[in-house]
Formats: structure tokens, sequence, C-alpha cells
């Protein structure tokens, strides 16, 4: 597992010990930031459920200009900040241990760009994704890039959000949801 590109490209990511945490493949992480690349110069990032922390990683070395990483697990905190280090990025990350939920229900930040990548087999991504888009957490314009294993549905309409079609990577599907414009 790598950076693909930008300040840390090329950059080896470590992994954790054991099958806790799913890194997203590779060749799906590039599909996916090839999808977003235009999004991701100076935006605010979420990666709500860090593990590696590759995906807020891989946003930072390509310009993002801060990225929160939320883990519930301690050993996934100190994984994500060590990443961090390796990548020399630390100062545009922020490594919180909590609960999705918990972190969500008493957030006051804005962000641009929201990555859940959730364990697949718990409903951690669609109960995110529900509270997410009936919280004021996402800019106007703002997305929420989902990745799930081939078979999970995800609802095709929120209130206020446009979802793009499915890309589909071997047995990764990703969908993104993009906050439309709000009117005061």
């Amino acid at each position: 597992m790598r950076v693909i590109t930008g300040k840390a490209r090329g950059i080896q990511l470590k992994t954790p010990d054991g099958m806790l945490t799913r890194p997203t493949a590779d060749r799906v992480k590039e599909a996916l930031f090839s999808i977003i690349q235009f999004e991701i110069p100076n935006a605010a990032v979420l990666d709500l459920f860090g593990g590696t922390g590759q995906l807020g990683i891989e946003a930072l070395s390509r310009g993002a200009k801060n990225a929160v990483f939320v883990d519930a697990r301690e050993d996934a905190c100190n994984l994500i900040r060590e990443n961090l280090r390796r990548t020399k990025l630390e100062s545009g990350g922020r490594v919180i241990r909590g609960d999705y939920m918990d972190y969500l229900r008493c957030c006051h930040e804005q962000f641009d760009i929201i990555f859940l990548d959730p364990p697949y087999a718990e409903v951690f991504l669609e109960n995110a994704l529900k509270y997410i888009t009936e919280i004021d957490i996402l800019r106007s314009g703002g997305i929420i890039v989902t990745e799930r294993p081939l078979g999970k549905v995800l609802p095709w309409e929120f209130a206020g959000f446009t979802r793009s079609r499915d890309y589909k990577y071997g047995k990764t599907l990703l969908a993104i949801y993009r906050r439309q414009g709000v009117t005061e």
C-alpha cells in the first residue's frame, strides 16, 4: 500500500496486522482519486473510518488543505499517526479516537470531502450516510465518497443530495453523493 501521487508519492504506508482493518486496494484507490481529482485542491477532508489513514493521506498528498481522521480503535489511530509521520503530512492531519456517530453528533466543522469506507459487514456505512445527509457538516457542492462491497445496496436519494452512478472495481463499488447548493 503506497501513496499514489503528490507530495508523498511512492511512500509505502504501514499496514495493520490481522484482519480488523481492510485497506482499500491500490487499484480502487487510484480509480477513486482519478474520479475526484478536481475536488481535492484546498479541500477540508474527513476520513470517518480512518483505518490506516490512506484515503485522507492520499488527499493531503494531492493538495487537500487538511484532513481529520476518526477511528474507534487506538491501534488504528496510532497507525494513522505513524503514516502521517512517514509521509511528512502530519501538520495537515488531525487524528481523533472515537466512535463515528459520537464524532458526528458533536462535530461543528464543515468539510468539502467525506470518505466513508467502514467495515463491510456492519451497517456503519448506511448509518453514517443517513446521519451526514441530515446535519450540516458538508459544504455546498461537497462530496461524500462511499466504498462498499458488491451486493450492498445504498439509497439513491437523500434530500439535498445527488448520487453518481456506481463505479465497479472487482468486488468493490464506489458511489459519490454531492450536496446540492444551499439557499439562504
